[in-house]
């Protein structure tokens, strides 16, 4: 019954299991989105250091983006698994590249 509610169909898997990481990644994606949504409120109200913006694009970056790329791309595209690897490794390395560069001072010129 549970399946059918999620439209997850799996002959391997638990439908528990599936519930399980599709909640995860919901509370993934919802935290992540929090957290970006805190720094730019913290922008809007404060001085105005864009470190704070950078900071939220980099979260969103590492964790947000992969996500849905994970569960975007198979169901949407028919990118296989290798271009998704690809394309989310490249957003993870982007988003923690953003990170750093906010961090070591890049943001703050």
């Amino acid at each position: 019954m549970l399946d059918v509610l999620l439209q997850l169909r799996s002959p391997s898997s638990d439908p528990v299991m599936v519930a399980t990481v599709v909640l995860l990644t919901l509370l993934s994606i919802s935290l992540s989105v929090g957290i970006a949504l805190v720094l730019i409120r913290g922008y809007r109200r404060g001085p105005g250091h864009p470190g704070m913006l950078y900071l939220a694009l980099g979260l969103v970056l590492l964790t947000t983006v992969p996500e849905l790329l994970r569960v975007g791309l198979p169901t949407l595209t028919g990118v296989g698994t290798a271009g998704r690897s690809v394309l989310v490794s490249g957003s993870e390395l982007t988003g923690l590249g953003i990170i750093l560069w906010t961090i070591y001072g890049g943001g703050s010129q």
